[in-house]
């Protein structure tokens, strides 16, 4: 049965939508079975991986109203291995429709029960805000990955995730597991961001991931294509530290003791641009599938 991940902050501009699309093409670019499920109004992962919003096609919002089921609403995608679950700007009604529903805050996880066996991981793309929409992918979710950036106002955010998660664990999902607290945007330049990410290792030990996403020119080009990173450029900074992520990510299921502070830990020697490119980055593809 697939691992559902929820990408998960309530703080928007962290990268929820670049690290769940990104996170998801990696997956699959490991020849491991991936859906990404939109669970956002704003339909940015469905738009990122070059579908166009359509109030006809079936999305997220048909699963949450019990109209259409998972399986009729998977479509797949450029990346072989990788699907998609859309969404579109009508989910925002879900919010309202929902309110008086019976079992609402299970309706995704019922939904996503039928195609849980033809995918080894599921990662569900939240909305920034703690509604009733990321409370449905919580539920719905094994584990909650964090994007945030290293900046102390991020902290505060993360703390009251936190404390929704275990709301929640006692409530709705007993089981729901922190991933990990994966930094993105990261500017290794700044004395702050090294100081945050200090803090953040006291305060998570190694659930905060070695692998760090930089501040990169080709992730932030990539959607307006409707392409993962690593079909845009399979050589940037971007690509590489998302297949490093999936990488790690993987590692530490199927190794849980070997998800120790510095196993995966890679250096960071540029900030923005793509010239941190080398000779051995276009091959950082093959060494996943080779893995």
């Amino acid at each position: 049965m697939g691992l559902v991940i929820a990408v998960a902050n309530q703080k928007g501009g962290v990268g929820k939508t670049t690290t769940a699309i990104n996170l998801a093409a990696s997956f699959a670019a490991a020849e491991v079975r991936s859906l990404l499920v939109d669970c956002d109004p704003q339909a940015n992962s469905t738009g990122g991986l070059g579908f166009p919003r359509d109030p006809d096609r079936i999305s997220t919002y048909h699963l949450l109203m019990a109209e259409a089921s998972a399986s009729d609403a998977v479509i797949r995608t450029e990346l072989e291995g990788l699907s998609l679950i859309p969404s579109h700007k009508n989910l925002i009604g879900a919010n309202i429709e929902l309110v008086n529903t019976e079992n609402r805050e299970f309706r995704l996880r019922n939904a996503l029960q039928s195609v849980r066996e033809q995918f080894d991981f599921i990662i569900l793309d939240c909305p920034p805000a703690l509604d009733l929409l990321t409370l449905n992918a919580l539920v719905a979710a094994d584990s909650v990955l964090v994007p945030m950036q290293a900046e102390y106002f991020a902290l505060e955010g993360v703390s009251e995730l936190l404390d929704t998660i275990e709301r929640l664990r006692q409530s709705f999902n007993p089981g729901l597991d922190i991933e990990g607290v994966v930094l993105t945007m990261y500017d290794d330049r700044t004395n702050l961001a090294q100081q945050v990410t200090q803090e953040l290792r006291r305060h998570f030990g190694d659930k905060l991931l070695e692998t760090i996403i930089p501040r990169n020119i080709r992730l932030a080009e990539a959607p307006s294509y409707g392409k993962p990173a690593l079909l845009y450029d399979v050589r940037s900074r971007g690509a590489e530290s998302y297949i490093r992520l999936a990488k790690e990510i993987m590692h530490r299921r199927m190794h849980p003791a070997a998800a120790e502070p510095g196993a995966h830990s890679e250096p960071l020697n540029t900030a923005d641009g793509d010239q941190e490119q080398d000779s051995s980055g276009g091959n950082e593809l093959k060494r996943v599938n080779e893995s």
